[in-house]
């Protein structure tokens, strides 16, 4: 890695979903968070020039992603769901998370080959222990509502307030009992990233 990104630790979550209360479908679906704390190399003063962060995070964003796909069962095509997000440490800003839109949108992007969709995100300034909802979409069509779900993620003990946790999530499927219309998966067009 760069010598901007100081990683502490990389934490793993998978969830496999068998239902909600109504019945087990075909196959659970899963969702999986990949979470990295490194040390905030602007902590504690406002830097005018931030974008360097974005360069020196992008192999961290393939190694991430990576371990996202096989921590769904290794084949990329069946990822269906992707979101990302952060939570900078109290002597961060709010703007340092905008330094992983790019290594980490387009590192899943890249490694699952036909994602068109915008990545959604979610940003904000925590203390250790602090949740965030991950804003989740289909890979390929923005408009497929059966996707629209969220994944809460959290470190007990990050960010500390001179680190940032930058985080993706992906799953192989949607909401398990969706049903509510919309837009269906084997109706994208994958032409513009919305339909």
């Amino acid at each position: 890695m760069s010598d901007l990104v100081h990683i502490r630790k990389i934490v793993t979550i998978v969830e496999e979903i068998r239902h909600e209360g109504g019945p087990a479908p075909d196959r659970p679906i899963k969702r999986a968070a990949c979470l990295a704390v490194i040390k905030n190399p602007y902590a504690g003063r406002y830097e005018p020039d931030i974008t360097p962060l974005m360069a020196a995070l992008e192999p961290l964003g393939l190694e991430m992603a990576q371990r996202l796909i096989d921590a769904l069962g290794g084949d990329p095509k069946k990822v269906e769901g992707y979101g990302k997000g952060s939570i900078i440490g109290t002597a961060g800003e709010l703007e340092h998370g905008a330094c992983w839109h790019v290594p980490g949108g387009y590192a899943m992007r890249g490694l699952l080959g036909s994602a068109k969709a915008i990545v959604p995100s979610a940003t904000k300034v925590g203390a250790p222990g602090a949740r965030l909802d991950v804003a989740l979409g289909h890979k390929d069509a923005a408009y497929v509502r059966s996707h629209f779900d969220a994944m809460e993620v959290g470190i007990h003990d990050a960010p500390r307030a001179d680190e940032i946790v930058y985080c993706l999530v992906m799953t192989d499927g949607g909401r398990i009992h969706a049903r509510v219309g919309g837009l269906q998966v084997h109706e994208i067009k994958g032409e513009d990233g919305l339909r």
